[in-house]
């Protein structure tokens, strides 16, 4: 069987038309075999690092749909690598661990992680959380068709189409989560979102998501539009039920 080598190309930073271009980050060269022979046959493209330096730089100096990035990594970990990272791209992360603690989880997802996969995951269950999180950064309408109409919730505006959101119309960096969360938040303003309606949002798998995840996201959210979850300009939290973009024409 003859293969194609993505060192070919002659830019190897540029998207390959029809692939999907994945970035596994991970010293476990084994595993990072595994996920390669696994994801290439169906229209991934692998490259690998085996490091945090080595990852961090291929992942700022190349072009990825995803990056696959294990916490334990020699030289610097996954969590500082993704800080780092956060800076300068909004690529989907899939974060990887063999502790599988709830505290790693909920430190990945605050600074920027997209989803969380334990290192026991099954190959279809990687598949469809890759495919999930590239799929949420593929949703925009081609080239000629109507833009969606901007979303205004008083200083915050919101671009669906463009996935750009603007606050005091200065641009806000949010993660491809953050931003669904944001937009669907601003669509239902003045209208309760139940958790599981958010997870809906976010989701596109049949895979239960990690339970406190919303939340999580919801916490990085309001830190990056400056707002309080104690006195919210924004978003408020109303127990049991779940999370209100407030109409600042409303009297809620």
């Amino acid at each position: 069987m003859t293969m194609t080598n993505p060192s070919q190309n002659n830019d190897p930073g540029k998207l390959t038309p029809g692939r999907t271009r994945v970035l596994v980050i991970d010293d476990d060269r084994k595993l990072c075999r595994l996920i390669r022979d696994y994801l290439e046959p169906m229209g991934y493209e692998i490259q690998m690092a085996h490091s945090g330096p080595e990852g961090l730089e291929k992942a700022q100096g190349e072009n990825f749909h995803a990056l696959i990035l294990d916490v334990m990594l020699p030289g610097m970990d996954g969590f500082e690598v993704l800080k780092k990272l956060r800076h300068t791209s909004d690529v989907p992360v899939l974060m990887l661990t063999g502790r599988g603690e709830e505290a790693d989880r909920i430190v990945g997802l605050e600074i920027g992680a997209d989803d969380y996969l334990p290192k026991t995951f099954s190959t279809r269950e990687l598949l469809a959380r890759l495919r999930a999180v590239t799929r949420r950064t593929a949703r925009k309408k081609p080239a000629g068709e109507e833009a969606a109409e901007e979303i205004v919730v008083g200083p915050l505006r919101v671009r669906p189409d463009s996935r750009v959101a603007l606050l005091a119309n200065q641009p806000l960096t949010l993660t491809p989560v953050e931003f669904d969360l944001l937009a669907c938040l601003a669509r239902s303003k003045g209208r309760v979102k139940t958790r599981e309606q958010l997870l809906d949002s976010i989701s596109d798998r049949n895979f239960d998501v990690y339970d406190r995840s919303i939340d999580v996201h919801i916490s990085a959210l309001r830190k990056k539009l400056g707002d309080d979850p104690k006195n919210p300009r924004f978003i408020k939290t109303l127990r049991v039920a779940g999370y209100l973009m407030i109409d600042p024409e409303s009297k809620f």
